[in-house]
């Protein structure tokens, strides 16, 4: 879309803005049951291991110059790549109709003119991120972080200042199904981090600044999310916000976190797209998708993300497993071929054990053990076999 690289700082603007959402305050509302210090641990353990998977996955295409769905090309073919595009296109339209509709649902709490409205509304404003560019978002972007910096540290001290800190009853969820739930939101991002990093003026420094930046903050949401719902006993932020008097400083908060957050995922579903045939514009994508996001949010029903999310970590924590051994451990590249076929069963033997897993109550998530898993296979299979 341009020559213009993009600066580290601008990196971490950028994984700032990812990290700030409605969507990840909600998902931290689900960790109140196990009380606040074994909820915040199971958060840190979570992003952790998915911040490092999001490192890894991120330097591939910083170091190839290349977006996260050719870098998936390198691993399956040319061809077997495009499976991954297009499951990547399909949840990245996904995730832009959730986020559309948490952000006009909690707006709406706030300022009851119609949830069909705040939907337009916000979407408008995706559109007019995309029409800016991320390479031309700098001082736009800067000021959007600044001032949702100073917000969500408002709404901490309001959460938190008020001392009475104590878990609620009940464990409806275990320590292991909350490391997952922790995972899956770093992991969400996996099949797009390329697609910036592959700009970086220096892809080591943006990447590890990109995993970092992100990590830390989407913890900082969960916690608001999860400390919202141990104090209040209940997981509506948009009422706790008037309760607490935010009012137009919590609106803002709803609305430009929404945005900076889907813009990412709308920008990287037109630069998918571009994988597909090369004379697709990207952009133009990318403003479709929002509005079929944008429609999504008005007419369906989209309040309950986990099974959305552990779908996410089946499809893509075996597909990034096997990019991280075939470019840093077995140093191969199939973008010559149409179709990695050992590549294409492994990754369906990862899908299968990750469904599995799911019906075991691991103490480290699903996620992690399937990586390792489908990882091992992918070096066997290509120590001992040719391609």
């Amino acid at each position: 879309m341009s020559d213009k690289k993009i600066s580290v700082f601008e990196s971490g603007l950028i994984w700032f803005g990812a990290a700030v959402s409605i969507a990840e305050i909600l998902t931290g509302t689900y960790f109140a049951p196990l009380g606040f210090s074994k909820g915040l641990f199971a958060i840190i353990i979570g992003h952790v291991i998915g911040c490092v998977m999001l490192f890894f996955a991120g330097l591939i295409g910083g170091s190839v110059r290349k977006s996260a769905m050719e870098t998936a090309k390198m691993s399956f073919g040319a061809k077997g790549g495009l499976l991954f595009t297009l499951l990547n296109i399909i949840q990245l339209v996904g995730w832009t109709a959730i986020m559309i509709y948490d952000g006009a649902l909690a707006a709406n709490g706030i300022l009851g003119v119609g949830n069909w409205i705040w939907c337009i509304v916000i979407g408008g404003l995706i559109v007019l991120w995309i029409v800016i560019g991320i390479k031309n978002l700098g001082k736009v972007n800067t000021v959007a972080m600044a001032a949702l910096f100073i917000l969500t540290i408002i709404l901490s001290f309001v959460i938190f200042g008020k001392g009475a800190m104590s878990g609620i009853g009940g464990e409806d969820m275990t320590f292991g199904a909350a490391v997952e739930l922790s995972v899956a939101m770093p992991l969400s991002w996996l099949p797009l981090i390329s697609d910036y990093t592959r700009d970086a003026e220096k892809p080591l420094a943006a990447t590890a600044v990109s995993a970092v930046t992100y990590g830390i903050v989407s913890c900082w949401m969960y916690v608001i999310g999860m400390g919202a719902a141990i104090f209040t006993g209940g997981s509506d932020i948009a009422e706790i916000m008037v309760k607490a008097g935010l009012g137009i400083a919590g609106l803002l908060i709803i609305v430009f976190s929404t945005v900076t957050t889907t813009f990412l995922d709308a920008y990287s579903a037109g630069v998918s797209s571009e994988s597909i045939a090369a004379k697709i514009n990207g952009r133009w994508i990318a403003i479709f998708v929002t509005i079929i996001g944008t429609l999504g949010a008005i007419f369906l029903p989209l309040y309950d993300i986990t099974d959305f999310l552990y779908f996410i970590g089946s499809v893509f924590a075996p597909m990034i497993a096997i990019q991280i051994a075939d470019f840093f451990i077995l140093k191969k590249d199939s973008i010559g071929k149409a179709f990695n076929f050992k590549n294409l069963i492994i990754w369906l033997i990862g899908f299968i054990i990750y469904r599995l897993l799911m019906r075991v109550d691991i103490i480290v998530g699903n996620t992690l053990p399937d990586m390792v898993i489908t990882m091992l296979i992918c070096v066997i299979a290509g120590k001992t076999k040719k391609d």
